[in-house]
């Protein structure tokens, strides 16, 4: 008999981000499979996330008849070389995290189950949740049919919180890392959403040219928000990161980075 599985995106990070889909999706699961990033070395202090996804079944589930599991996350390379090799390793990563997965669900489920994922912001953007539970029914071999249900992201809270319309009129944005931004500046983007960026990628942009719109560990208590032209705000992002930091163990940041209108 095929176990079901529920992708269900939480939001940024605060238990009231969750859409009214999601938690009901929460109070059809038995038992939530959550990735424990302190198993993999120099990733101290990432607990904190296993507790915040138990504050959000406490806080939206009616009844106490469901699990968290905990799975150990594989480690992986988190600074490569080359985008070759860089992709080379998180495909590496999503298969040793199905097979991780796979067991558990063997292991933690039976036939019947409903098991779920918690995804923070929406599962759609930049996170690896879907690759891998594909990877659970052919790596791992286990007869699983999923839901995705998505969620509220960081884009759209930062430009909540900063009241932002993230295009100019009629105009494009690009979503991209920190990794590519760089090479997306270089071709000719001008209005772009950055994430994945834990070195700070933008400090090598040219800071009187740009406008910033910054925030981490968005719709938690310890939020943190900077705006203003690149070069003058770069060290309250600097500082503000190094907040969220201190308060939480981890950093999860985006930003808005919009060439400025010429004086």
């Amino acid at each position: 008999m095929t176990r079901r599985a529920l992708l269900i995106g939480i939001g940024p990070g605060g238990p009231d981000q969750l859409t009214v889909e999601a938690v009901h999706a929460l109070n059809e699961v038995d038992v939530f499979l959550v990735a424990d990033k302190e198993a993999e070395a120099g990733r101290a202090g990432t607990g904190d996330l296993v507790a915040l996804r138990e504050e959000i079944c406490r806080r939206h589930i009616t009844g106490d008849g469901y699990r968290v599991v905990t799975v150990p996350d594989p480690p992986r390379d988190r600074a490569p070389a080359t985008d070759r090799v860089y992709g080379a390793e998180v495909r590496d990563w999503h298969a040793a995290r199905a097979r991780a997965y796979a067991r558990a669900v063997v292991e933690h489920t039976r036939p019947g189950n409903t098991v779920g994922f918690l995804v923070w912001g929406d599962p759609s953007l930049y996170d690896s949740t879907i690759r891998v539970v594909e990877q659970i029914r052919t790596v791992g071999g286990v007869d699983l049919d999923y839901r995705v249900i998505p969620g509220v992201s960081s884009v759209q809270l930062l430009a909540a919180r900063h009241r932002l319309v993230l295009n100019r009129i009629g105009g494009p944005v690009t979503v991209t890392t920190g990794r590519r931004l760089a090479a997306d500046v270089a071709s000719g983007a001008d209005n772009l959403v950055v994430m994945l960026d834990g070195g700070l990628a933008c400090a090598d942009l040219d800071g009187d040219a740009w406008d910033l719109w910054w925030g981490a560990n968005l719709g938690t208590e310890h939020e943190e928000l900077v705006a203003g032209r690149l070069g003058e705000v770069l060290d309250a992002v600097r500082a503000a990161r190094e907040r969220a930091r201190a308060a939480r163990g981890w950093v999860m940041d985006t930003y808005l980075l919009r060439r400025a209108a010429a004086d």
